[in-house]
């Protein structure tokens, strides 16, 4: 039996709220699941900038997150950064629908007249335009990296600019699952930012010297380049003056690559050369 905790107010005139509720759950439940919906709801979290294209001069709007919508799940190895709720890398590239010129919301306005001049004569001309829906996804993220990608190799744009282009394609086709167009755009990242490291002043596209030692060394990692990739990740570890949390990641990722190592060693023709596997494993881990 219900208990009535406004009994003893009977004499007084309330002598019909037996049933009464002190808290409505019914209602707060309702209204929780309404907030969450809305919160799931990614119109809900993206807004439009007011963007001037600095090669034609269009006023355009662009698709943008709310930094209170931003919610970091975890990272991957290549520092490939997961969110919970609404993908910001969707929606990094500024695209003018005017002239077809594009670029990260970071480079947009850093061009030079020059480089206007190329983007008018090589893009604009063969631009058809294009029209999006509200909200994206990795396959229109992947169109519009390609773009500016297209972009930044007419413009003749710095080897580390084209290399992000081609880190971020990758991690699209990595929200695809899709490995081979992953791995492709993987090693052109790799080639990118490997160029970048000697010839461009650091940071470069906001990494120190050590965190690019250590993209380096995963990147090969992960396209198969083990030898190259325990280069980079045990200079990482031997440089006195590497932050502690990048020698970290080296080292987990070194020990990746002991595993990987030992996996395809285990054949039988291997096994019987044992003098044979030692040396092979010499070679990378000293």
């Amino acid at each position: 039996m219900k208990e009535n905790i406004f009994s003893g107010l009977e004499g007084l005139g309330f002598n019909d709220i037996h049933d009464l509720e002190l808290f409505n759950k019914k209602k707060e439940e309702e209204k929780a699941a309404s907030v969450e919906k809305k919160e799931e709801d990614p119109k809900n979290s993206l807004y439009d900038a007011t963007v001037t294209c600095p090669v034609c001069q269009s006023v355009f709007q662009a698709r943008s997150v709310k930094s209170s919508a931003i919610r970091r799940q975890k990272s991957d190895s290549d520092l490939f950064v997961r969110y919970a709720s609404v993908n910001p890398y969707f929606y990094e590239v500024y695209l003018c629908n005017v002239c077809g010129y594009a670029a990260m919301k970071q480079d947009f306005e850093k061009i030079r007249d020059y480089q206007v001049e190329l983007v008018q004569k090589k893009i604009t001309p063969r631009w058809q335009g294009r029209r999006y829906p509200e909200v994206y996804t990795a396959e229109i993220a992947i169109e519009r990296y390609k773009l500016s990608l297209l972009n930044s190799v007419v413009i003749e744009a710095k080897s580390s600019k084209k290399a992000l282009n081609c880190l971020r394609i990758a991690w699209m086709y990595r929200l695809q699952e899709d490995e081979t167009n992953e791995k492709l755009f993987l090693a052109q990242a790799l080639e990118g930012f490997s160029d970048a490291y000697s010839s461009e002043d650091f940071p470069i596209c906001g990494m120190d010297k050590f965190t690019l030692m250590y993209l380096l060394g995963e990147l090969n990692r992960r396209i198969g380049n083990l030898e190259e990739a325990n280069k980079w990740l045990s200079k990482v570890i031997t440089t006195p003056s590497t932050p502690q949390k990048i020698k970290d990641l080296a080292r987990d990722q070194r020990d990746l690559i002991k595993e990987e190592l030992s996996e395809t060693m285990e054949s039988p023709e291997e096994q019987s050369e044992d003098s044979k596997k030692s040396g092979f494993f010499s070679k990378f881990f000293k």
